[in-house]
């Protein structure tokens, strides 16, 4: 028998801090879709993710789906902000519902164990590292990561895959 000390098994064995330094154990997500994303204020992929990320988010946020962003200053500094300045830029000029955590490392030896978990279950085109901001990774309601996307991946695109997996959950229940 397996012992239940070994590597994480689901995204939902993880706990995080929210944007006010809060622990946020994500097995709350559980029997979600999560959509989960390096976010960035000052990207030139900023307005384009955020706007179609916020359009998933309330097309699809009734029927399962929970998109959970990152900021992470990794690329570029090009989120400088602190955590109270980045939620506001987010839900000010776009509209963003959806929660946004604590800044953090998405590579390195400080990466955040969340984003090792999540590199590690699906390596990227070009090796595991997460190469800009808005790296996605599409996660099933049991936890498990189903796909990568690369920053250049619009979210709109990804639609199709987020509304198979609502639906494959749906017709669980």
């Amino acid at each position: 028998m397996a012992s239940n000390s070994t590597k994480p098994q689901s995204v939902h064995s993880f706990t995080v801090k929210d944007a006010k330094g809060n622990d946020v154990d994500l097995s709350i997500y559980e029997g979600k879709v999560l959509l989960i994303v390096n976010v960035a204020s000052q990207c030139g992929l900023t307005n384009s993710n955020y706007k179609e990320l916020t359009k998933l988010y309330e097309k699809y946020k009734d029927q399962g789906l929970e998109i959970l962003a990152f900021p992470c200053n990794q690329f570029g500094s090009q989120e400088p902000g602190t955590n109270e300045e980045i939620q506001q830029f987010a839900c000010t000029r776009f509209k963003a519902e959806y929660p946004i955590f604590d800044k953090v490392d998405v590579n390195g030896s400080n990466a955040a164990p969340l984003y090792k978990f999540l590199k590690s279950s699906k390596g990227g085109f070009l090796g595991d590292s997460i190469k800009w901001n808005f790296s996605k990774f599409l996660v099933d309601k049991e936890g498990c990561v189903v796909d990568r996307y690369a920053p250049t991946t619009s979210p709109l695109s990804i639609e199709k895959d987020i509304k198979k997996l609502l639906e494959k959950a749906q017709a669980l229940e």
